[in-house]
């Protein structure tokens, strides 16, 4: 048996998963998502906005207004995110509700875009994961679809695209988009 110092080796990563760390780590979770949700509301930048659920600062709806210009101008899209408990340091699950064809996003609203995944840095908050959606819905990575089809549309037929952005869109309740 390896003993450090004295130390029991079964007792050394007690700290890593104590209650007083847990609630730590959850007090800066509150704290940082209180600070979005202020700044948010402060910012009232247009076509965006996102409140936390019935009061649960760990899950919130979001809503993205499509950007004029693209196939998704003048639709309303609801979001869910689902904040960790290592939040900022690990990405939210962001996840449309809203029904949406698009080449980076399934039919299940699980979204390709890196700052959700593998460039996520604690630098992102809600409002720059919006304006990085809002933005993909003109500017799709055709390079990583996670739709093929919408992809292909996308590059050769734009017309036929947004009748399928169209016949995909459905308005939903926030009851909907909460689940």
């Amino acid at each position: 048996m390896n003993i450090l110092h004295g130390q029991n080796p079964a007792t050394m990563n007690e700290k890593a998963s104590s209650p007083m760390t847990t609630a730590s780590q959850n007090a800066n979770v509150t704290k940082r998502l209180q600070s979005e949700l202020m700044s948010l509301m402060m910012a009232s930048t247009p076509g965006i906005s996102a409140f936390p659920n019935d009061g649960n600062l760990l899950n919130w709806t979001a809503t993205i207004v499509g950007p004029e210009g693209t196939p998704y101008a003048g639709l309303t899209m609801k979001l869910s995110f689902a904040f960790p408990s290592t939040y900022p340091y690990t990405a939210p699950t962001v996840l449309f509700k809203t029904p949406i064809y698009h080449p980076n996003i399934d039919f299940s609203g699980r979204i390709c875009l890196d700052i959700l995944k593998d460039k996520w840095s604690a630098i992102y908050n809600v409002q720059s994961v919006l304006l990085s959606l809002q933005s993909l819905l003109g500017e799709p990575n055709n390079a990583s679809p996670l739709n093929g089809q919408a992809a292909e549309l996308w590059d050769k037929d734009p017309a036929e695209f947004k009748k399928h952005v169209l016949a995909r869109h459905r308005d939903i309740t926030d009851d909907e988009a909460g689940q």
